[in-house]
């Protein structure tokens, strides 16, 4: 077997007859069929793209998974596995977790599809536990979580699961295939958002099902089809470009999110840095276990400040960008409260620890020196305050 870092390189396509090294970008939304009904293997755009096939090929093969399945959007994704449930079907997913994804069952899902989704802490194994039931069709986690970087144990929640007769998803976007391979945990269907590390230069939105079942990859290629929302062939081509060096910014990503937790953690201005590769973190030990290459580039910080001096430090980066998203190769920083997980009712993102006082940094691959002198001018702005 070869080592990730080779595969990252080569997954998904070897040179075509012209002996082109990457493949090409194939526009065309039909295909010529040599008979009524039969085709040589592409017929409609939707239905299946040499483009996007390629990418697909690429995540399976990185993922150690039996089918790759790439769409127009994370949100796309979510919405098509969804989709595998009988209206009025129970989920059980974690109460930190993506504002998307949120928004989908509560906003969406629950009013069209009588969807019922039960929520239990991603670190408190023993409520995760008490959730999960016979009626569970679906347990949906995240790793880390967004934006508390949270670590559920997946290989004791997905053996409950697959006791009840569930499905895992995990959506590994924050970990990546670089840093987590969740099928080796027991996972049956894995989630990314292309948009962030996998495409990694912050210019293609997307998403990706990775399926280990061949029955189950089966009903949701079906799916893809049915419900429509496929990656573009000019995107597939980018976020397979993208996945040719995840190895080597992930590995970056890590070295320098580690580097800057550990100096916000010593700042009088910072309450508390939240970042599981670092030793402060309450899940340290459980970080090590299933990420031992490293934690990725996301954590989280709580500042000792009100909204306006949370203001007057984002205003005051220069090196950080004030943005959504996560996982380019630029440093991004995010207020969940008022961007990302804003959708969430004030009320409930109190509760679950999200505050105006938070902030999310997606950590990119500058120098960190430059990332850090950039944070401590800002900093002095809430000591001036």
């Amino acid at each position: 077997m070869q080592h990730r870092d080779t595969l990252f390189v080569h997954a998904g396509y070897t040179p075509d007859a012209t002996g082109a090294v990457m493949p090409p970008i194939y526009l065309s939304s039909t295909y010529a069929q040599p008979a009524p009904g039969e085709h040589t293997g592409y017929e409609y755009g939707r239905s299946g793209n040499p483009s996007r096939a390629a990418l697909e090929k690429a995540l399976a093969e990185l993922e150690g998974g039996h089918t790759g399945l790439a769409f127009a959007s994370g949100l796309g994704a979510m919405t098509t596995v969804l989709e595998l449930l009988e209206a009025g079907s129970e989920v059980v997913t974690i109460d930190d977790l993506y504002g998307g994804a949120w928004r989908l069952f509560e906003q969406v899902k629950k009013r069209s599809s009588n969807l019922n989704v039960r929520y239990a802490p991603p670190d408190d194994l023993d409520a995760i536990k008490q959730a999960i039931t016979p009626a569970t069709r679906l347990v949906w986690l995240e790793m880390p979580t967004n934006p508390l970087l949270k670590l559920p144990d997946i290989a004791e929640i997905a053996r409950i699961a697959r006791e009840n007769g569930a499905l895992t998803l995990v959506d590994a976007t924050f970990s990546t295939p670089a840093l987590l391979r969740p099928f080796e945990w027991g996972a049956d269907i894995v989630l990314h958002s292309l948009t962030k590390y996998l495409n990694g230069h912050s210019d293609v939105i997307g998403g990706a099902l990775i399926i280990k079942d061949p029955a189950l990859g089966d009903k949701l290629r079906w799916l893809q089809n049915a419900v429509g929302a496929v990656l573009s062939p000019f995107d597939s081509f980018l976020a397979l470009r993208g996945l040719r060096t995840l190895g080597l910014r992930m590995q970056r990503h890590s070295e320098s999110a580690l580097h800057i937790a550990g100096w916000l953690a010593e700042q009088p201005e910072v309450e508390n840095v939240l970042y599981p590769g670092h030793p402060s973190h309450p899940q340290h030990a459980l970080a090590k276990k299933y990420l031992p290459d490293g934690s990725g580039g996301v954590l989280s910080v709580r500042l000792r400040t009100d909204a306006e001096g949370v203001k007057r430090f984002t205003q005051a980066l220069q090196v950080f960008t004030l943005a959504e998203s996560l996982g380019g190769v630029e440093s991004l920083i995010n207020h969940p409260w008022s961007m990302t997980h804003a959708a969430i009712p004030e009320a409930l993102r109190r509760e679950k620890g999200i505050g105006p006082d938070i902030l999310r940094l997606s950590v990119g691959i500058e120098h960190p020196a430059d990332l850090i002198r950039d944070l401590a001018q800002a900093l002095k702005t809430l000591q001036a305050g």
